[in-house]
């Protein structure tokens, strides 16, 4: 062992230490941290707007501050975006987080100088304490590679530094990752996906490259690139060294198969959940299901349960008052300065000693056509279920309601890009369809009440959904194709896909 692998080593048990005992005080924790919040916001101009001042308990805070979305803090941003200081968070932020919405268009997510180390450290713990697990810290003995988006930022005319959250964190890696980091920044800055990617793949194929991290469908096609350009038949043969793989923003279980095939082999693998507004949740245990709630980082959380999201005054639960196995909507309050914020995901957990989570959909990423409310953890859920039966794969799959058939009863139709496909289509579709029905009673009945009859599959041309992201210029990067629609924007077009 390397005098810096040993080094490592000790200061991997350290945070090991810390998340064990930061997960057994969560709820103290989530108390201190909405005491601070409020605390040090009062006299922000959103403090005097809530009356800040009088909050004392987490039942104030329900009664003084309204859930809302980008939308209900849209105001104060504009603010902000105007060059006035203190208006939702002392001073000025540090970056803001540009992100893309369906309905508010470009979003400006405020992060500020005590929020931004949260999102370093919270990364950096989370992947020592996964080594210490493996005993693999000489994973930072080799190379590694972040598949992320540009780190060029542009500049408002109130000052504050603005790109994607992965190219900001481009500019915050501590110094001993960066001497060992690829691709180069150069090469990072290419904003073009396909060059960008020609580009990674030319300065990594001959690099000890130990950890890769990115969303899977991104590396999946960075590890296609790289065995057709290297003639080899696995990414083990090509980095013999690779230790961990890294990735968040997606569920992973539909791309493992594809995956461990391209690789060759099963890579011990680390679940992250970042997001602009703060990361939220990581994988603590090697080979645990469910991902450790980041409660002593800056963020107080609360949680709706999904079916009172759309009510006019909803349930707001604290980390105490949570069940397992039920969705919620989770909101945040954050030292950026974002207060009782719907981040549009919906969360399910799988513990509470400690909180451990999973990601179950979106909000507005479900099927409710007639009532049935089928989110995105159940469409994956059976798909991994019927591929494992029939031994067959999918590169990708979207799913989205046909009300208006031209003739029959109305139908779930499956857009599917194949991996490798089924033999028996039809014997797939029907245990696709029995998967979900087993999952989701609503469903169930209509599909028993003949209001809706059995899903119907369509299988789309190869990279038909890399094409359709290209189209809507969100190749690459940290974007991904949603799981599910309550309407047929994505499939239409889709559709027109040769």
């Amino acid at each position: 062992m390397s005098l810096k692998t040993s080094a490592l080593s000790l200061f991997g048990k350290s945070i090991t230490r810390k998340i064990r005992s930061d997960a057994a005080r969560a709820v103290v924790h989530q108390e201190r941290t909405l005491k601070y919040l409020v605390g040090r916001a009062r006299n922000t101009s959103f403090g005097k707007d809530h009356n800040f001042a009088a909050i004392k308990t987490s039942k104030d805070f329900c009664a003084n501050v309204p859930l809302r979305d980008y939308e209900g803090l849209r105001s104060y941003i504009e603010q902000i975006l105007k060059g006035k200081q203190n208006v939702l968070w002392p001073g000025m932020p540090k970056y803001f987080a540009k992100t893309s919405g369906t309905t508010s268009g470009v979003k400006y997510i405020p992060i500020s100088k005590e929020s931004m180390p949260f999102h370093i450290q919270t990364a950096r713990n989370a992947t020592f304490n996964m080594c210490q697990q493996l005993n693999a810290f000489d994973t930072f003995d080799g190379k590694v590679i972040f598949l992320s988006g540009s780190p060029v930022l542009s500049t408002p005319d109130c000052g504050v530094k603005t790109g994607r959250l992965s190219g900001i964190v481009n500019h915050e890696v501590p110094n001993w990752i960066t001497k060992n980091q690829l691709p180069s920044y150069q090469t990072n800055c290419i904003e073009d996906w396909e060059m960008k990617l020609e580009a990674i793949v030319e300065e990594t194929s001959k690099q000890d490259m130990r950890l890769i991290s990115g969303i899977p469908p991104w590396v999946q096609m960075y590890f296609e690139r790289l065995l057709e350009k290297n003639k080899v038949d696995t990414i083990k043969a090509l980095f013999p060294n690779f230790r961990l793989f890294v990735y968040g923003g997606v569920n992973y279980a539909p791309y493992r198969q594809s995956l461990e095939a391209l690789m060759g082999e099963s890579v011990p693998s680390l679940e992250t959940y970042p997001a602009s507004e703060g990361f939220i949740a990581f994988q603590d245990k090697h080979g645990d299901a469910g991902l450790l709630l980041n409660t002593n980082a800056g963020i107080y959380y609360e949680f709706v349960p999904l079916h009172d999201i759309n009510s006019e005054e909803p349930e707001r639960l604290t980390l105490s008052e949570v069940e397992l196995d039920k969705d919620y909507a989770v909101l945040l309050s954050t030292n950026a300065g974002l207060w009782a914020y719907s981040i549009g995901d919906t969360i399910r957990f799988v513990s509470k000693d400690p909180y451990r989570i999973i990601v179950s959909g979106r909000i507005k990423h479900f099927i409710s056509a007639f009532g049935e409310h089928v989110i995105g953890k159940e469409v994956e859920r059976a798909m991994v279920k019927t591929c494992e039966k029939h031994g067959c794969n999918v590169v990708e799959f979207t799913v989205a309601p046909q009300v208006n058939p031209e003739e029959g009863l109305p139908f779930h139709q499956w857009f599917v890009e194949w991996e490798q496909p089924p033999l028996k289509m039809t014997e797939f579709s029907n245990d696709l369809d029995h998967a979900l029905r087993q999952q989701n009673i609503y469903y169930d009945d209509l599909i028993k009440g003949a209001v809706l009859r059995p899903l119907i599959l369509t299988t789309v041309p190869r990279n038909a959904f890399r094409n359709y992201m290209e189209s809507q210029g969100k190749l690459g990067g940290q974007n991904k194709v949603p799981r599910l629609a309550n309407d047929r924007q994505i499939v239409d077009q889709l559709e027109t896909i040769k």
